[in-house]
């Protein structure tokens, strides 16, 4: 687990969860007993872990990492759940795991004829300089990394894609902000609001991001889909995180 640099104290990771069979699969992998927590409410489970409920969104999740999360406390904060997969990531998978090395708002911004500005190129950017995005640590990467199949950018957007011209924009706004042109290899409707209000909170909070993939993107029609698998595999993976730092 990475050390936090200007907090000795701090020992807690904070784990933002959105929906309800997500949290139920991160609470099985924690070995939680109590009683389930409500939304926006942090529960601890013990080896170094806290658990908070955020709700499905954007807005959920930045309001209750910043109500729950304690600086004393926690060395960082981890989006975690579940992802779709965008189209040109020919080699993420279904069932496969992957950590964020940015997490980008990627339809944060204005639609025009002549095509997509996002606030950072409004001059509104979310993140301090020119962003849209948040790199995560290179020290949380690489300890997400070793538990998961893919490292890459992953797309926070308020809208699912459920065509194949919104799943196809997701993916090239990420490339098109990418310095590196990576392109975007998950959308999910978390990751980047939790870092945000993390960072707004405290620049030396740690954040990550780590998700299976539970379905295709593109035309909702054609979407393949395996949700017990992907939590099957979330609970798996938080497992042996919790062996690891046992």
């Amino acid at each position: 687990m990475p050390a936090q640099d200007h907090n000795t104290d701090a020992q807690t990771w904070l784990i933002a969860v959105a929906a309800p069979r997500e949290l139920d699969a991160v609470l099985r992998a924690m070995g939680f007993v109590g009683q389930r927590p409500v939304l926006w409410q942090c529960v601890s489970c013990g080896n170094g872990f806290d658990v908070v409920w955020t709700g499905v969104g954007k807005s959920n999740a930045a309001g209750a990492v910043a109500r729950v999360i304690d600086v004393s406390r926690h060395i960082g904060v981890l989006s975690v759940g579940i992802a779709g997969a965008l189209p040109g990531s020919s080699q993420v998978q279904i069932g496969q795991a992957v950590c964020a090395s940015r997490s980008y708002f990627s339809d944060e911004g204005v639609m025009a004829p002549d095509g997509f500005s996002s606030c950072a190129q409004m001059g509104f950017a979310p993140f301090n300089g020119q962003d849209d995005w948040i790199e995560h640590p290179q020290r949380v990467v690489d300890w997400l990394g070793e538990l998961t199949d893919h490292i890459g950018p992953i797309a926070c957007v308020s809208m699912c894609s459920g065509t194949d011209a919104l799943a196809e924009g997701t993916a090239s706004v990420v490339q098109e902000r990418s310095e590196q042109s990576e392109h975007g290899i998950a959308e999910a409707m978390e990751g980047a609001a939790v870092a945000l209000a993390a960072h707004r909170i405290d620049e030396r909070l740690l954040t990550g991001e780590l998700r299976v993939i539970s379905n295709t993107t593109g035309d909702r029609n054609n979407q393949v889909w395996d949700l017990d698998g992907s939590l099957e595999k979330l609970e798996k993976i938080l497992g042996r995180m919790i062996t690891a730092q046992s």
